[in-house]
C-alpha cells in the first residue's frame, strides 16, 4: 500500500517550502540496498551492500558479496573498491574534492545500479553555542551551529550528533529557504528526559560530537524523508524505502558531501 506523506523541509519550521513525497511501504524484503559515501576528508570511503529484510523480522540485513563496485569521478579518477567484509566494499587511494560529479556503479547479481552525486562546496563550521528552554520543571538544552550560509539559494545540511560514547546517532537536515546568505538560525534539539527512557537525557557535563555535511539537494530529500519515517528517531540509515537516487529499484542512498566536525561539553546554565 503506498501513502503520501508532506514532507516539510526543514525540521524546525523555518522554511514555509513543503514537497509532497509518495512512499511505497510494502513490504520489499530481499531488495538490495545500496549505501555509499564520498567525502572532502581523507579515504578510504565506504560503499555498503545488503539486502533489505521484512517489517517484522530483526533489523539484521544480509550481506551483499560478490559485487563489482566501481567509482569514478569527471576528471577521469576511477578505482574499482575491494571488499573487506559485512557486505562493505572500500577505497584504497580514490580521493574527493567539492564540486567534482561522482558516478558510482555497482554489479550485484546479475543487475546493474548506478549513482550520481555532486560534492557541494565547503561550509565552515566555526562553533556551537549552548542554549536551553524549560517546561515546567524539565529542562532541554539545544545547540545551534554556528555558521553562514552563503548566497546562493539551494544550500541543504544534514546535521548528525552522538552523546559521550554512546553509539546511538541524531540526525536532522536543514536548508536555506528562510536564511539564504544568513547566520544559521536553526538550533539542534537534544535529547531530554521528555523521551520517556527512549533516549539518553542530556545532563551538564555531556560532551555532543557533531558532524556537518554540506548534502545534494536529493539527498536532503532522502534524509528527509527517512526522518519521517523514522519519526525523527535517528537510528540506522537503511530505511524501508525513502526516494532513492540509486537506479533500477535500489534502495539506500550515493552521497558526494563535504564534513566538518566539532564538539562541546554541556555546561550548568545558572538561573538569573
Amino acid at each position: 500500500m503506498k501513502k503520501s506523506f508532506f514532507i516539510i523541509l526543514s525540521l524546525f519550521a523555518l522554511t514555509s517550502c513543503e514537497k509532497e513525497i509518495d512512499l511505497d511501504l510494502n513490504d520489499q524484503s530481499g531488495n538490495i540496498v545500496i549505501e555509499g559515501n564520498v567525502t572532502d576528508k581523507v579515504g578510504p570511503y565506504t560503499v555498503k551492500i545488503t539486502k533489505s529484510v521484512g517489517f517484522s523480522e530483526p533489523n539484521q540485513y544480509p550481506a551483499v558479496t560478490g559485487a563489482q563496485v566501481i567509482l569514478s569521478d569527471n576528471t577521469g579518477q576511477t578505482e574499482t573498491l575491494h571488499y573487506v567484509g559485512n557486505g562493505m566494499y572500500q577505497t584504497t587511494t580514490f580521493y574527493g574534492d567539492p564540486g567534482r560529479t561522482y558516478t558510482l556503479k555497482v554489479q550485484a547479481e546479475g543487475k546493474e545500479y548506478t549513482a550520481q552525486s555532486t560534492m557541494p562546496e565547503p561550509v565552515l563550521l566555526t562553533g556551537l553555542q549552548q542554549s536551553s528552554f524549560k517546561f515546567g520543571d524539565k529542562s532541554t538544552y539545544t545547540l545551534l551551529p554556528i555558521f553562514t550560509d552563503p548566497a546562493p539559494l539551494g544550500n541543504r545540511y544534514l546535521f548528525t550528533f552522538t552523546i559521550n560514547n554512546l553509539t546511538k546517532k541524531y540526525m536532522t537536515v536543514m536548508s536555506d529557504n528562510v536564511n539564504n546568505g544568513l547566520p544559521n538560525q536553526q538550533p539542534l534539539i537534544l535529547p531530554n528526559d521528555d523521551n520517556k527512557g527512549r533516549d539518553h537525557e542530556v545532563v551538564p557535563g555531556d560532551t555532543i560530537h557533531v558532524e556537518m555535511q554540506c548534502i545534494s539537494t536529493n539527498i536532503f530529500t532522502y534524509y528527509s524523508a527517512l526522518l519521517q519515517i523514522s519519526d525523527g528517531n535517528g537510528g540506522g540509515v537503511t530505511p524501508t524505502n525513502p526516494p532513492s537516487n540509486i537506479s533500477n529499484g535500489a534502495l539506500g542512498y550515493f552521497s558526494a558531501h563535504t564534513v566538518d566536525k566539532d564538539s562541546f561539553v554541556i555546561q550548568q546554565l545558572t538561573t538569573p
